[in-house]
């Protein structure tokens, strides 16, 4: 069974990232069609596209919050997973797995109700308003219920990816945004059910990828099955998976807390064109992140293998290569926006007054977003090597220490009270960076050291 990762351990690190990175950034890519083939159809409803995007927007905070306890999970559990595997403890990684299987739906159970009851009174504080709120409100009570697709789905895919079956993870993420794409127009349109439709297709969709992947761990094809006499909890396994998974879980779940302050403020200071622009704007900010994800998560199994195997070298070439195309990716798309923030914008909605606003706000929110590269490349390598407390640091740094508070400082400061909403994530973004390298390079630095010793 261990031979089958071996290669994780052997093979030159270009052509090994290469080959674990591009299916995981491809299916990075695809994943944005879950949501974002959902906000095109929705913004090109007749009649009420619009204002259907914007209550969508407002549902990303609860969506997220979701997806972020997958990550609360998985994120954390998986780098435990390759760690053993590197040092040759399969049967501790088995035990991880079947922990993290339990843990998954458990958390499931508790959501469901929780944002199917409540799910008003949550969009409400979300930033929802009076002409939102029912599209908001059709939306989420469809995507609620299929909780548990997503846990499974978005949790256990991390498991494959760990063991560097990139391929079979990049299908999980395909075959559910193919079923996406095809149910999206048929319940939208066809069945006439709106924005109803757009979440039925997406959860349907994620409970046929939940299926692929459970299949696929129970089989004989993977290195780690989930087997019954894992699953029973252990504390002293779990709780340091979880600890690690907590700085993924708090940059994804402070997304939504994000949401609110950006959602309440622009709508104090711009009225529902401005939450809309924001809802475009984050859909941009998606898709620089998730390709960037996708190069992280094909350098996760290679870094942390290597780690658990004391393999110095291999480690730090690793993450030297990982920096580097994360730098080169954000650059690219840095331009692109800077450029031509309409296409972007036009990918969204048809209407000219929201895609003229979202063009001008896109130059200021982005503004700097060529080195969020280093940023997510140094979070990343910590918890690709265990190190809990350096990636949860930085994981509030940038958005309870920085950002919220610049979201009601700088409105105080500048007199387009708009615009300084939109700022205070470029003036986060470059002072979290300075001081995620200067932390990075001498933790870096130790445990490479640690290694040697």
């Amino acid at each position: 069974m261990q031979n089958d990762n071996a290669f994780l351990g052997t093979e030159k690190i270009g052509k090994l990232l290469f080959r674990l990175a591009l299916p995981a950034v491809t299916a990075q890519l695809v994943n944005m069609l879950y949501n974002l083939v959902d906000r095109i159809y929705i913004g090109h409803i007749p009649g009420a596209g619009t204002l259907a995007l914007t209550g969508v927007g407002v549902c990303m905070p609860l969506i997220m919050l979701i997806s972020a306890f997958a990550a609360l999970v998985s994120m954390g559990a998986a780098p435990r997973a390759s760690i053993c595997m590197g040092e040759g403890d399969y049967s501790s990684a088995e035990r991880i797995l079947g922990n993290s299987f339990t843990l998954l739906l458990i958390v499931a159970a508790v959501l469901t109700p929780v944002f199917t009851v409540w799910r008003d009174e949550l969009l409400l504080a979300f930033g929802a308003t009076e002409n939102t709120l029912p599209f908001a409100s059709d939306y989420m009570g469809i995507y609620a219920l299929g909780t548990v697709f997503v846990q499974l789905a978005l949790g256990l895919n991390a498991f494959i990816t760990a063991q560097g079956y990139a391929k079979i993870s990049m299908f999980t993420v395909l075959i559910g945004a193919a079923c996406n794409i095809a149910l999206d127009p048929v319940f939208i349109f066809g069945f006439n059910m709106g924005v109803r439709g757009a979440a039925l297709a997406t959860i349907l969709s994620q409970a046929i990828s939940a299926a692929w992947v459970v299949v696929f761990l129970l089989g004989k094809r993977t290195t780690l099955r989930i087997k019954m006499e894992n699953m029973r909890l252990v504390p002293k396994l779990i709780l340091p998976c979880v600890a690690l998974g907590l700085a993924p879980f708090i940059m994804q779940s402070t997304e939504s807390v994000l949401n609110i302050c950006f959602n309440t403020s622009l709508r104090n200071y711009g009225g529902d064109l401005a939450v809309g622009a924001m809802t475009i704007l984050l859909s941009v900010m998606q898709l620089a992140m998730l390709p960037l994800q996708g190069l992280t998560q094909g350098a996760q199994p290679i870094i942390s293998f290597n780690f658990g195997a004391r393999n110095r070298a291999r480690v730090k070439e690793g993450f030297t290569l990982l920096l580097k195309c994360c730098m080169t990716y954000s650059t690219v798309l840095w331009l692109a926006v800077m450029i031509v923030p309409e296409v972007f914008a036009g990918m969204f909605t048809p209407d000219p007054a929201l895609i003229e606003y979202s063009a001008w706000a896109a130059r200021i929110y982005m503004a700097v977003s060529l080195i969020f590269g280093i940023q997510i490349a140094c979070q990343q390598t910590f918890i690709a090597i265990g190190n809990a407390k350096a990636s949860l640091f930085l994981a509030c740094l940038r958005k309870l220490i920085l950002l919220i508070p610049l979201i009601y400082i700088l409105p105080q400061i500048f007199a387009d009270k708009v615009m300084a909403v939109y700022l205070a994530e470029p003036v986060a973004d470059i002072i979290a960076v300075s001081i995620t390298a200067l932390l990075f390079a001498k933790q870096f630095k130790k445990a490479l050291a640690e290694m040697e010793n």
